[in-house]
């Protein structure tokens, strides 16, 4: 009885080993390639293999094959540079970047780059592409014509990844910043724009009132002509007429007056009117 007990134990270990041997020789030879992923098998023998693994479980040979996972998803990165404008001026420029390998050219890839390929390629040709564009342009052009210039730096950009089989969804300018000497020249010169303008308003205004200064004294003119044709023309009517239109106003001013000493003609007497008592 006892040595039946012992042969069944070591029957259940054999088996429990073998089959602990053969799990772990089973998880050993499956990997998993998850959504948006591909996988580049690096073989000991024959290297870097072409093919491409996609998405889901896969075999291989352990120890002899090791399974290298890739991102293939659309990415976004920031590249940054100071570089120099046509007329010698720096500028602080940021681009963004939707990059993505090349799902056939992996392999390339793994075996010239490796797996942190965007890290090596795209901050290098980023900055080689924003200094041979921006030296094309002067600084105030950068910002008048900044949709021009992104677009040559997106071309630019996606033709030079290419070469290193890196596909560009989308490039674009999202910041552009002068150095503090530009900026300092870029308020003066505002500044002296608006003066520039004030003055020339002033000088409008003067120009004006010069005109309506003219016009008014030509208008004096013609009114003292017009009235000394008239005189000319009525003679010494017109002259007579102005005396009786003063003496009538002396008249009317002089019966308002309440203390009036006047002289009747032909009497040699002296009346008081409107005075307040004898004198």
């Amino acid at each position: 009885m006892s040595s039946s007990a012992t042969s069944v134990l070591t029957n259940v270990a054999r088996l429990a080993i073998t089959l602990g041997v053969g799990g772990s020789l089973l998880n050993a030879s499956l990997y998993t390639v998850d959504g948006g992923h591909r996988a580049v098998l690096f073989d000991r023998f024959r290297g870097v293999l072409e093919e491409t693994q996609g998405e889901g479980t896969h075999f291989l040979i352990p120890w002899l094959q090791k399974p290298y996972i890739f991102d293939v998803r659309t990415r976004p990165r920031s590249i940054t540079s100071v570089t120099g404008t046509k007329d010698l001026q720096m500028v602080n420029l940021t681009l963004r970047v939707l990059s993505k390998p090349e799902t056939t050219h992996l392999p390339t890839i793994f075996k010239t780059l490796g797996t942190d390929y965007d890290e090596r390629v795209l901050p290098s040709i980023g900055n080689e592409v924003l200094k041979a564009v921006v030296a094309q342009f002067n600084a105030d052009q950068l910002l008048t014509e900044r949709p021009y210039v992104s677009k040559l730096v997106r071309e630019a950009l996606t033709q030079r990844a290419k070469d290193f089989n890196i596909v560009l969804d989308d490039v674009a300018l999202t910041h552009l910043s002068y150095g503090a000497e530009f900026s300092k020249a870029v308020e003066q010169k505002q500044v002296a724009q608006q003066e520039a303008e004030r003055s020339k308003f002033v000088v409008m205004k003067a120009e004006q009132e010069r005109l309506a200064a003219v016009t008014r004294a030509e208008g004096e003119s013609e009114a003292a002509k017009l009235i000394s044709d008239a005189t000319a023309n009525v003679g010494g009517a017109m002259i007579e007429l102005r005396r009786i239109e003063a003496a009538r106003e002396i008249a009317a001013t002089l019966s308002r007056s309440r203390n009036v000493v006047y002289l009747p003609g032909g009497n040699n007497m002296l009346l008081g009117l409107g005075t307040g008592g004898t004198n």
